[in-house]
């Protein structure tokens, strides 16, 4: 899985460069093995998660992961909110550079985040799970509904919209929309304002205000999905 860790100043970006991102167990090792290196950095630091491309992430490796039976596709969800829980928890800023698509699970990895910020003329944040027949897991649900204002969330789960970057600006699914060429850099810039105040007690206050939802997360069952036809 072509996952790299790099540093910008005080700023740690992870960059997805594998087509569509897709989640499985080597994307699922790997991004937690960045992680563990940002967690044990000391000091100043914040954490930007970018893809390549037409990709921010594209979600679940539904093909693979259905072939290997629902047993282990459950358990495979049930590990990927966990790492969701990792990131809502961690005692630094998070922020998501959302570069191309970001879809289903790729968008429930985006509001993991502490901040978004989206493309502005090409790519769509879309949770297609209604028109898939998969049903969101109650950490899943949870998580939509925590980050996102009430009536937009419902709209997101219901509706499947796709939301180019201007638009979900405006519902407050992302914090800013900006040209192609600034995604990144806008995310480094945003990030680095916020790394001086990583730390206990940023963890402190990010475990207590999201403590029912990361509770439902670590502990998911995970869930299946109907045959892919």
């Amino acid at each position: 899985m072509p996952i790299t860790l790099d540093r910008n100043g005080d700023v740690f970006v992870l960059t997805m460069d594998d087509g569509e991102n897709r989640m499985n167990r080597s994307w699922l090792d790997a991004i937690n093995a960045a992680i563990d290196e940002v967690d044990s950095a000391s000091g100043a630091k914040a954490l930007v998660t970018t893809g390549t491309g037409k990709f921010y992430s594209n979600g679940l490796d539904l093909e693979n992961l259905i072939a290997s039976g629902t047993t282990e596709m459950e358990a495979f969800v049930a590990e990927d909110e966990k790492l969701f829980a990792r990131l809502i928890a961690t005692p630094y800023i998070t922020v998501a550079a959302c570069n191309g698509h970001t879809f289903a699970a790729g968008a429930m990895l985006a509001l993991c985040h502490d901040f978004r910020v989206m493309r502005e003329d090409r790519g769509f944040f879309c949770m297609p799970e209604v028109d898939l027949g998969i049903p969101f897991s109650p950490g899943m649900d949870a998580l939509i509904r925590r980050r996102l204002p009430q009536a937009v969330a419902h709209e997101v789960m219901v509706t499947g919209t796709r939301y180019g970057g201007e638009l979900a600006a405006a519902k407050g699914i992302v914090n800013l929309a900006v040209p192609e060429g600034q995604v990144l850099p806008a995310s480094i810039e945003l990030a680095a304002g916020l790394a001086s105040k990583a730390g206990p007690t940023m963890a402190t206050i990010k475990s207590r205000m999201y403590a029912d939802l990361i509770e439902l997360l670590s502990h998911s069952a995970g869930t299946s999905v109907p045959d892919i036809p």
